[in-house]
């Protein structure tokens, strides 16, 4: 006859020290389910769990780089953001497209997350007010503005007489616009 423990002969042990574990009472204010109730120790008699398979390899690359960005790329993003808006901006703007215009430039310079680069964007703006009188003003102020910064940082100049083949107008209907990831129409304003 088989002993009543099965074929393990630590069976019992594991049983009995589970059992003590549940019962020990380490918190005497905790609710039942208060993570300080939780045995002190775990045993089992199976095979633990495999872990999950590793993420295929396209999935590591694109998501390698789990670091905040860097003072270069938060700059390159900012530049392409604005240059693409200049390159929306209406031939035509209203006041209000006009105050936006200008408005949005005094934000970054006081939002901009490096204090060094904000700081310098506010000097720049003192000596080269915002022109936003159309999209070709608009553009060539921010092209000529963004001249300024490379030079001071000793990047190449851009051709400003280039800005609308390297900006454009994107490609979507005259009163609307559909927003990457979204299916929402926004109305131009």
């Amino acid at each position: 006859m088989p002993p009543p423990w099965g074929s393990n002969p630590l069976e019992p042990v594991v049983q009995t020290v589970a059992a003590f574990s549940r019962r020990l009472l380490i918190a005497p204010d905790a609710a039942p389910d208060d993570a300080r109730l939780r045995p002190l120790l775990s045993l089992s008699l199976s095979p633990p769990p495999t872990p999950p398979p590793p993420p295929p390899p396209e999935v590591l690359k694109k998501d390698s780089k789990a670091a905040p960005l860097t003072k270069e790329e938060v700059g390159r993003a900012t530049w392409m953001l604005l240059h693409t808006i200049a390159a929306q901006f209406p031939d035509e703007p209203t006041r209000q497209q006009k105050r936006d215009a200008k408005e949005l430039m005094a934000i970054i310079s006081r939002l901009y997350p490096c204090k060094e680069c904000a700081d310098h964007f506010k000097e720049v703006l003192k000596s080269n007010p915002v022109q936003a009188g159309s999209q070709a003003e608009f553009s060539q102020w921010l092209c000529y503005v963004h001249n300024v910064v490379n030079r001071s940082l000793g990047k190449p100049i851009f051709p400003c007489q280039r800005v609308n083949a390297r900006w454009g107008k994107l490609d979507c209907p005259e009163r609307t616009c559909d927003l990457e990831g979204s299916n929402d129409i926004i109305p131009n304003r």
